[in-house]
């Protein structure tokens, strides 16, 4: 904590080139060097609330809202529960005096409650029994532990689904990220990722959208402008993307990056001719 940067540990090394040759290396790691990680820095702040947010397929994770405070470089108002069970294991309620860390000195989680400072008559929490954005049931199968809404319909799962397709390492469309992603759904311009090909750049540069952050130095409502144009040719511009970005990007459960390239690879294209070989 003395050093004027942050740090999550020191690599540890042999000083002296001559001990460094009769140590030698293996295929993967030094002899001469090891690693050591400091234990992660805690903090303990007042669990607000839980909620859930709705993923892309359905998925709905359970998320703590919390007293913010400074952790590890940051101030931290959220962190992951990961899934019901988890937080039952962990005996986390909202009211609860709770320790944080961040995973990996990345990712906050909650560690569990400060022992002795819950309020009396606290009570556990439950899974909400309908989608908190569109209102479905939810349901989990006997073989899962995740709870899911199945409204394909849902406006957060396809919120959700138009990121992940916009993503990077999908369609690459850039500019088309959370706030336009909700101006567009709100509008209900956009149902699904098709629907981006048909939108006119004259129609995205005169779209209204909002700022994420509403403490922000431009938090009122502005029309895309130029920026719309310029997302507009972004999308035509991802026709011309690889396959497997493609089949990556629809977003079909279990089919990840590795499944996509494999399955681009043995069918070649969405309309499979009949001379395709398959070969898994």
């Amino acid at each position: 904590h003395s050093l004027l940067f942050d740090t999550d540990g020191v690599v540890v090394k042999v000083d002296g080139l001559a001990l460094r040759d009769r140590l030698g290396v293996t295929a993967k790691f030094p002899r001469w060097a090891t690693a050591y990680k400091f234990p992660a820095e805690q903090a303990t702040t007042t669990l607000l609330r839980i909620e859930v947010a709705v993923g892309r397929t359905g998925a709905v994770t359970p998320y703590a809202v919390l007293e913010p405070v400074w952790l590890a470089g940051s101030t931290v108002q959220m962190a992951t529960l990961h899934n019901e069970q988890e937080i039952a294991r962990r005996d986390v309620r909202p009211g609860d005096t709770v320790i944080v860390e961040k995973g990996g000195d990345v990712i906050p989680k909650v560690i569990g409650p400060v022992a002795g400072l819950r309020p009396d008559g606290l009570p556990e929490w439950t899974m909400p029994s309908t989608c908190p954005s569109c209102g479905s049931r939810l349901t989990r199968p006997e073989d899962e532990v995740v709870w899911r809404c199945v409204n394909v319909a849902c406006p957060a799962r396809i919120r959700r689904s138009l990121l992940h397709f916009a993503s990077r390492k999908a369609m690459n469309i850039e500019g088309l990220g959370e706030a336009l992603v909700d101006a567009l759904v709100d509008a209900k311009l956009v149902r699904d990722a098709s629907d981006l090909y048909g939108l006119a750049p004259s129609v995205l540069e005169a779209l209204i959208v909002a700022p994420r952050d509403p403490k922000s130095d431009r938090a009122r409502p502005r029309k895309l402008g130029k920026v719309g144009i310029n997302v507009a040719a972004q999308i035509q511009a991802s026709r011309q993307i690889e396959f497997w970005r493609v089949l990556y990007a629809m977003g079909i459960r279990h089919v990840g990056e590795r499944a996509a390239q494999g399955l681009a690879a043995a069918f070649g294209s969405m309309s499979r001719p009949d001379s395709v070989s398959y070969i898994f």
